[in-house]
């Protein structure tokens, strides 16, 4: 009985180790899924700075007058639309970037939510058989106890039958004893 319950301790153990291992799993694998996260938003932080900067040199090129008596030329206003279609690909950029940050971050949601409940159904399972296994544990405590118990009737039968043997030859020696010696 006492092996059943080590054996029994042995089992929650391991479930436990294994739970453990598991868990560290999950975290190392959500780090490095918000590295991935951290590494989009610096791109899209780095689109934005380009834009601002893009933007400055729009707003020097609107104060650029460097036709005859400060006027602006077709080169001055050339130069400030080509900076705004940069800043017009710049913005598309930041907003394709900032759709996959998005689409990232949904990703990570869901995958969370996969690993979650793949997690809850081990646990489960675990669990399950945790209690399979008390529950075959105290069946076998319950049939030892009533072995032991079926043991120690027969022990009792079978020393009341030795005594009955042994004192029918003790019965019968002492009668041939006494019809030899009368």
């Amino acid at each position: 009985m006492l092996n059943s319950g080590s054996n029994m301790l042995k089992t929650l153990i391991c479930c436990l180790i294994l739970l453990m291992a598991l868990t560290v799993s999950y975290a190392r694998h959500t780090a490095s899924d918000t590295v991935g996260y951290g590494q989009q938003r610096q791109k899209v932080n780095e689109l934005l700075d380009q834009r601002s900067a893009k933007f400055g040199q729009f707003s020097e090129s609107l104060k650029q007058r460097t036709g005859i008596f400060g006027l602006k030329t077709k080169k001055d206003m050339q130069a400030s639309i080509d900076i705004l279609k940069q800043i017009v690909l710049t913005d598309n950029d930041i907003f394709r970037e900032t759709k996959r940050l998005l689409d990232y971050k949904e990703f990570e949601k869901t995958q969370i939510t996969e690993q979650a409940n793949e997690f809850d159904g081990r646990i489960n399972g675990y669990i399950k058989t945790i209690s399979k296994l008390q529950r075959e544990q105290t069946k076998m405590s319950q049939e030892i106890a009533t072995l032991e118990k079926t043991n120690q009737l027969y022990q009792g039968l079978l020393v009341l039958l030795g005594l009955t043997v042994i004192g029918g030859i003790t019965y019968t020696v002492m009668k041939r004893q006494k019809l030899t010696n009368p």
